[in-house]
């Protein structure tokens, strides 16, 4: 039962993203990131089908709420609700000439992984009534399919050795951020989260701060690189 469930939940993810897949121009930064997230969490849904999760529930939940946070930022919306601090450098820039897809598609996992994640292990933790540390499995698995989405931007978006230079600014950039301390300083928020949870003034205040931090470097990787 619950790996059927498991399937539901991330079927659904993957209907919203193929829908705003669908919606947005081939060129627009978010669409840039959107179709690198929606192919590894296609592959999320392939692995539960098979049934490669030793707790598929629990992957299943941390995921869905690791993608809900992407999707509540990034989706149409009615009314004046305002995404995260760390998702608006991407929706200001996605249609920036100067801004490169490499860019763009940075940004989005800066974002993700930056802040979505950590409330994510929170939220999951609520909804499952755990502690952070019996999800620290399903968090190394979600880190490892984190490695592969950045492995997929690079391949798809890298451009050339040609155009690869050492002078070149996007070299730099590449260099600037990495994916394990990215990983490694949003399991430390996670945790820090869920004991201020009785503290929810500053709970808020991390959140807040955890945010902007994560918007600042977002800002920066989206800096225009004239071609």
């Amino acid at each position: 039962m619950d790996a059927a469930r498991a399937v539901d939940a991330v079927e659904a993810v993957v209907r919203r993203m193929r829908a705003l897949d669908a919606a947005l121009p081939e060129r627009d930064g978010v669409a840039v990131f959107n179709r690198v997230y929606l192919a590894v969490t296609e592959a999320v849904d392939g692995r539960l089908r098979a049934g490669r999760f030793a707790d598929p529930w629990a992957a299943a939940v941390l995921d869905v709420r690791f993608a809900e946070r992407y999707l509540a930022a990034v989706e149409p919306a009615d009314g004046d609700r305002r995404p995260p601090a760390c998702w608006r450098p991407l929706l200001q820039s996605r249609r920036h000439p100067e801004v490169r897809p490499l860019q763009f598609a940075l940004a989005g996992i800066n974002a993700h992984i930056g802040h979505d994640l950590a409330l994510a292990v929170v939220d999951a933790c609520d909804t499952l009534r755990c502690e952070p540390a019996e999800l620290e499995d399903e968090f190394d698995r979600v880190g490892d399919l984190l490695v592969s989405l950045e492995e997929r931007i690079r391949e798809d978006l890298m451009p050339g050795p040609d155009l690869l230079q050492i002078a070149d600014p996007l070299t730099h950039l590449l260099g600037s951020w990495s994916l394990e301390r990215a990983r490694e300083a949003t399991w430390s928020a996670a945790r820090a989260l869920w004991a201020l949870r009785r503290l929810p003034d500053l709970a808020e205040e991390f959140t807040q701060r955890l945010d902007s931090a994560v918007g600042f470097a977002g800002r920066m990787m989206l800096t225009p690189l004239p071609h």
